[in-house]
């Protein structure tokens, strides 16, 4: 039985939206700071082999801008879950393909990888529990 006074916690309006912003922060985050600096988003993209480098940068900005308010919003958020899950999980073989390479950089894009996936767990849970409160 869960103490009431955490109940409380987790039941709160507040607490339900300090955890969708914790979940959103670093897309939101990663948006602003490529439209703050879009030679730089290009850039990035070029590095990664993405071509027209420009509009892989839009796509990155808005998939991460869009579906990060929309969680964070609570409106359709089985949409924002759903494209920044997606997103999050072609960064894997695009950005952090561990199995190519060796040594110390490998064990990182490891880590990485692990926590994409800790990630993606998030953004079905967020999905899931939006779409419960909804039915309920």
């Amino acid at each position: 039985m869960t103490p009431a006074i955490i109940s409380g916690i987790l039941l709160s309006p507040i607490t339900a939206f300090v955890a969708r912003l914790l979940l959103v922060f670093m897309f939101l985050g990663s948006a602003i700071a490529k439209i703050t600096d879009f030679a730089g988003a290009e850039a990035e993209m070029a590095y990664f082999g993405l071509t027209p480098p420009w509009l892989f940068a839009v796509a990155t900005i808005l998939t991460q801008l869009v579906g990060g308010l929309l969680i964070l919003l609570n409106r359709a958020t089985w949409l924002g879950a759903g494209a920044l899950g997606l997103f999050t999980l072609l960064t894997i073989p695009i950005a952090h393909h561990f199995w190519t390479m060796e040594g110390p950089m490998a064990q990182i894009e490891f880590y990485f990888v692990v926590e994409h996936l800790a990630v993606l767990g998030g953004m079905l849970l967020v999905a899931i529990l939006a779409e419960r409160t909804r039915a309920a």
